[in-house]
């Protein structure tokens, strides 16, 4: 059974960590979540209110941990998720993140990003020359780091697909397990 690894840490949007979780399983796949430790990740739930210029955040769920960052051995797994939210931002200066993402862009292995997911590879200089969706307001910074940024529900570059959020769940849960399936499908030919 193919294994997909869900990279993610406290402050992570809880429908960006939540629906590509349970939609990899409906697909026929095991997800390990991966964090700093084995203490539960808290998740966050970010609401858009007409009276606030950003989004706004509360508390939801709490995410079980199947291993810590310096335990993962990449060779376990056939795909990457990196949830959005605030987690990104932070879990993006850790060296076993680093090294865990490395490797899976190193091999064309699937990456799913979703919405400011994508700040973890960029920091890496890994999304240079490649198309990729996310989160609106860092659109800069994904150009910055030498990406193209496409403003659509499910960007596919080859092995890389990504979305701008949440509201993006329907098209982008299509689009990673066409990407998921396509890429075990081609290496059990």
């Amino acid at each position: 059974m193919p294994r997909a690894l869900l990279l993610t840490g406290d402050a992570a949007e809880e429908l960006d960590t939540m629906y590509p979780y349970y939609r990899v399983q409906e697909g026929g796949w095991d997800v390990d979540v991966s964090s700093r430790t084995m203490r539960d990740v808290q998740l966050v739930i970010h609401e858009f209110d007409p009276n606030s210029d950003a989004y706004v955040e509360k508390n939801g769920r709490k995410l079980p941990v199947d291993v810590p960052w310096e335990d993962v051995d990449v060779e376990r797994y056939d795909a990457l998720i990196i949830p959005g939210g605030r987690a990104p931002e932070w879990i993006r200066v850790d060296a076993h993140v680093r090294r865990i993402t490395e490797h899976f862009f190193a091999r064309n292995l699937p990456i799913a990003l979703v919405c400011h997911g994508a700040q973890v590879p960029a920091v890496y200089g890994l999304l240079k020359g490649r198309k990729t969706a996310c989160f609106p307001p860092i659109t800069g910074d994904m150009e910055n780091a030498g990406a193209t940024v496409i403003d659509a529900p499910d960007c596919v570059d080859g092995n890389l697909v990504s979305c701008r959020g949440w509201p993006d769940m329907p098209q982008f849960g299509r689009a990673m397990m066409e990407v998921f399936s396509k890429s075990v499908g081609s290496a059990s030919a």
